[in-house]
């Protein structure tokens, strides 16, 4: 294998849509809200679903606030009770007292969504332990397709099916074996635009629910780290409380030059961190002293949406149908952070070592139109922020074009005062998005150079961050 192979790996348009969201919600709600557990059993009466105040609206304000751009919600867990009218099971909201059995859960977010600008997405459990066919064979798989068609038909436009790699034992003391490919073909004929999450070919799980991300996250992986039964191995088995904040520390490295040594069936599978905002996944009144701080999640944001992943941060509504308010307070100030970051971002005129800048600098936030490429003979390929006077800088924010690839091996951050330059920070892999941070320095220039890639490097924004004190 060739370093040109990696970087001929292309991601395709859906990828790079979901990409480009960066951070969004889960919503994590259902039988388990009422009673209280993170793995119900099945079989639980449908009369104990009934929150008093549900307020879909609510729900997704909070997560816009903290800067979200899309929000997923769990329209069936493992437990089988359905957030919808389902009418291949009765185990759903139409057999509760909930809007006298008229209500549709999904129906009040995905509309909630629209109202606010953020993309709907479904998460639909394989594992159903209710469901008498589950552990069947082909008859599951019917009952399954059955239920993601309604899901992928009833409600719009979906950006995101998240496949839990949770499996256990059905009602009738059998495992099913998940007729993945046909589950994927469906949903690329009825939502082409969306992406398959986790148990599926478009967006990896990054091996743990802590929100840990790894020190450089490659896009371009082997291909056989798209199995789907992989994934369901290495994800929770029991509900024991200890998976959540559990990060393992093998595949540390899945991407680099060494760790595809010897592989030429390559793929392009990016990463989605994903964490709760308190120690569960659905709400339980007990953690309410226990939501994640603002500070807590800015870090994580800045490690996932800086570390060429996307963030998927779950806010569980409680038992009445509202978000409580310590996590809508922590939400609220997680927006402020993020806001305030991007809005410290110090004007610079830019010089580059060949080739042309494009719009580098005013590109971040948003994806730069016309990108950076140097020249190919251009061995230390750099980019140089040039600020109108001493700035206090903290971080560096770098974007490669990734519909050209993931090329970047190897990037350092100087900065410049009094005519000497300094080593402030430095990176292997860069990917869609890379924000590095550094202790606050005092710079009147920042350069920025590639020392290693694959392929002539291809960059789409560039900023520097001042520093808050």
């Amino acid at each position: 294998m060739t370093a040109a192979g990696p970087a001929a790996v292309r991601p395709s348009d859906r990828q790079v849509a979901w990409q480009r969201l960066e951070f969004y919600g889960f919503l994590h709600f259902g039988m388990n809200t009422m009673t209280n557990r993170e793995w119900g059993e099945g079989h639980d009466d449908p009369a104990l679903f009934d929150p008093a105040d549900l307020d879909a609206d609510q729900w997704v304000a909070a997560l816009k606030s903290a800067g979200m751009t899309g929000v997923i919600l769990t329209c069936k867990h493992h437990d089988g009770f359905c957030l919808w009218p389902s009418e291949v099971t009765k185990y759903t909201v139409a057999a509760s007292p909930w809007r006298a059995g008229l209500g549709d859960v999904v129906a009040e977010v995905a509309e909630a969504a629209r109202r606010h600008g953020l993309k709907f997405g479904v998460y639909l459990s394989p594992w159903d332990r209710t469901e008498a066919s589950y552990g069947t064979g082909t008859s599951y798989d019917d009952f399954y397709v059955a239920q993601l068609t309604e899901l992928l038909t009833r409600y719009g436009p979906v950006f995101s099916v998240w496949l839990d790699g949770a499996n256990g034992e059905g009602p009738n003391g059998k495992r099913q074996h998940y007729d993945w490919e046909r589950y994927y073909a469906v949903v690329r004929r009825l939502q082409p635009d969306a992406v398959i999450n986790v148990c599926g070919p478009d967006v990896r799980w990054c091996g743990n629910e802590a929100g840990e991300t790894r020190p450089d996250e490659w896009s371009v992986v082997p291909r056989t780290l798209r199995d789907a039964e992989r994934t369901a191995d290495r994800s929770q088995r029991v509900d024991d409380g200890e998976f959540a904040r559990l990060v393992r520390s093998d595949d540390r490295d899945l991407g680099s030059r060494a760790a595809l040594a010897g592989q030429t069936d390559l793929v392009w599978y990016p990463a989605e961190v994903n964490t709760s905002i308190r120690p569960g996944w659905f709400h339980h009144p007990a953690e309410d002293g226990a939501v994640r701080a603002a500070d807590e999640l800015f870090d994580i944001y800045l490690h996932a949406v800086g570390g060429n992943s996307c963030f998927l941060l779950n806010v569980p509504p409680a038992r009445d149908g509202r978000l409580t308010a310590a996590d809508v307070a922590a939400l609220e100030r997680l927006g402020h952070r993020i806001a305030d970051f991007r809005s410290r971002r110090v004007g610079a005129d830019v010089t580059v070592t060949s080739g042309t800048a494009g719009d580098l600098v005013t590109a971040w936030p948003a994806p730069g139109r016309t990108p950076w490429e140097p020249d190919p003979a251009d061995q230390r390929p750099a980019v140089t922020l040039h600020f109108p006077g001493p700035r206090r800088i903290e971080a560096v924010v770098l974007g490669e074009d990734i519909t050209r690839g993931q090329r970047i091996e190897h990037v350092a951050v100087r900065g410049r005062r009094y005519g000497a330059w300094t080593t402030l920070a430095e990176a292997n892999a860069v990917g869609y998005q890379r924000i590095l941070r550094f202790a606050p320095a005092e710079a009147e220039a920042v350069l920025i150079e590639v020392t290693a890639a694959r392929d002539t490097p291809v960059v789409s924004h560039a900023a520097a961050i001042g520093a808050t004190s």
